[in-house]
């Protein structure tokens, strides 16, 4: 099997995919995932479900199963890109252990409490799995809590060696309230930890198509808490940013922001910074953590057909993974939409076989991100 592979189910992993609108949607992914044994199943939901008649569903056919999920920005389905659908992930029993931790109020996150519960969870997967090598931890959060830089610094505390990614609920592009998925029901302001153990090798990776140029600027004035930056230079921030780009600071879009990111360095690595929108005062508001004194560095996008490609290439090189499950930002799907190379990219993920949904925000180890690529491949046991 080679990397072009269309996506199939294996014992591996289950996946599933409907229509959010279809009547029987969870029927549907109930069937797809098959009769064997699930430690976990994860939903990546469309806004557009009726997430009431949602609930009443996954309880009547997923009775007896574990589900966790979110609402998403755009899925990752079978053929790439895809808008209105519902995305199920199974973990058989036979592959994966999991423990899942809920946060129920990001604004309370009791840092001690969940590290020693983490701990606790990681011991007790090592106790029943004791042969099982490979570990990861999966988060969701939701995108609008403004909480996801804290919770992931709070959580890497917690996890030791074991490798995290996530992603930030979405709600398409409306940013009006985002979701995730636990015990039965919706929530808002929390989020759900996945610890996995598997007999499964994993990678978690994270990529980005942004290349820093050697145009810097200053954050001279910002709101931390509210990810606001008012100065930027010593001047209005909006209208320095657009000089810098050479462009009126009326005509500033969600576009201008996706195609002319901003990163930050930490240690040898740079880390994407994206800006969301402009307040009505001209305040720059982020998707992720700002402070006075931060240099930013203007990024411009390499390729985005190509370098998905080749970074996802790089996955497979000694045997393709049985599946990837990504977390891919919203603003990379923006640019590919103004772009017009949606369907190129739609066929890299396929290609890859790339299953999740388009994010607010991703997170890896310690650090929230944006306008980047997080995910885990999943390989076939050493033994097959």
């Amino acid at each position: 099997m080679d990397a072009s592979t269309p996506l199939t189910n294996t014992d591996i992993v289950r996946t599933g995919f409907a229509d959010c609108r279809a009547a029987d949607a969870v029927a549907q992914l109930v069937e797809a995932l098959g009769t064997d044994p699930l430690s976990l199943v994860i939903l990546f939901v469309s806004p557009q479900t009726d997430l009431p008649a949602f609930v009443t569903s996954v309880e009547r056919h997923f009775s007896g199963t574990q589900v966790v999920g979110c609402t998403t920005a755009g899925e990752l389905g079978e053929t790439g890109y895809s808008e209105n659908d519902i995305v199920a992930i199974g973990l058989p029993a036979a592959h994966f252990g999991v423990r899942c931790l809920f946060i129920d109020d990001l604004h309370d996150i009791r840092a001690q409490d969940r590290i020693t519960t983490m701990i606790h969870n990681r011991n007790e997967l090592a106790k029943d799995h004791p042969r099982w090598a490979s570990e990861f931890a999966f988060l969701m959060v939701d995108g609008l809590s403004t909480r996801e830089d804290a919770l992931a610094a709070d959580l890497a505390m917690g996890l030791g060696p074991v490798p995290l990614f996530g992603g930030s609920a979405g709600d398409g592009e409306a940013f009006g309230q985002t979701h995730v998925f636990f015990d039965g029901a919706f929530h808002s302001n929390a989020a759900v930890l996945i610890q996995a153990r598997t007999n499964c090798p994993v990678h978690v990776f994270k990529v980005d198509h942004l290349q820093p140029t050697t145009r810097r600027m200053v954050v001279t004035g910002a709101d931390p808490a509210k990810r606001l930056v008012q100065e930027i230079n010593a001047e209005p921030a909006a209208r320095e940013y657009a000089r810098l780009l050479g462009k009126d600071p009326e005509q500033l879009s969600t576009f201008t922001f996706a195609a002319h990111p901003v990163v930050v360095r930490i240690g040898d690595q740079t880390h994407v910074r994206s800006i969301q929108k402009v307040a009505d005062n001209g305040d720059l508001v982020f998707f992720s953590a700002i402070d006075e004194g931060v240099v930013l560095t203007l990024a411009e996008p390499d390729d985005m057909v190509a370098h998905l490609d080749r970074e996802l290439a790089t996955l497979s090189k000694q045997r393709p993974p049985a599946m990837i499950l990504g977390c891919d930002c919203l603003l990379r799907r923006v640019e590919a939409t103004q772009k017009q190379i949606t369907g190129d990219i739609s066929r890299v993920l396929a290609k890859h076989r790339v299953v999740g949904f388009s994010t607010y925000g991703e997170q890896v180890n310690s650090m929230h991100v944006n306008q980047t690529f997080t995910g885990v491949a999943i390989y076939p046991p050493q033994d097959r």
